[in-house]
């Protein structure tokens, strides 16, 4: 294993709502993503999700609150939330979760991926 710099890894693409993989560890990837807009309503009814801002400001919309991650912070949806993520700003993020996720959870979007690109 070699060290992964995050920052290199966000310079080598530029879509949005489209995570690539970095790493994986004991059954858990690691991802990151640009993110801008609103993404969709979805859950994930096995696995809890940890969004992490690189940079600028990620929204997570539950049906019951608004939390907003700043850099540098982290925050985990729990197993079974439902939630939307939106950027208003290009924002970079990095999420752990199990290999197992599914992109948008229970909800089949235009936006969805079925696999990530490992990059």
């Amino acid at each position: 294993m070699n060290v992964v710099n995050v920052s290199e890894k966000f310079s080598l693409f530029n879509d949005h709502w489209s995570p690539k993989r970095i790493g994986e560890l004991n059954g858990q990837q690691v991802i990151i993503a640009k993110v801008q807009g609103e993404f969709v309503f979805h859950k994930h009814d096995e696995e809890d999700e940890l969004f992490m801002v690189m940079k600028g400001q990620l929204k997570l919309e539950m049906r019951d609150q608004t939390v907003v991650v700043n850099p540098g912070e982290f925050y985990i949806v729990p197993k079974g939330v439902e939630h939307k993520p939106i950027a208003e700003e290009e924002t970079h993020i990095l999420l752990f979760e199990p290999m197992s996720t599914k992109h948008t959870g229970d909800v089949k979007a235009d936006i969805t991926v079925e696999s990530y690109e490992e990059i």
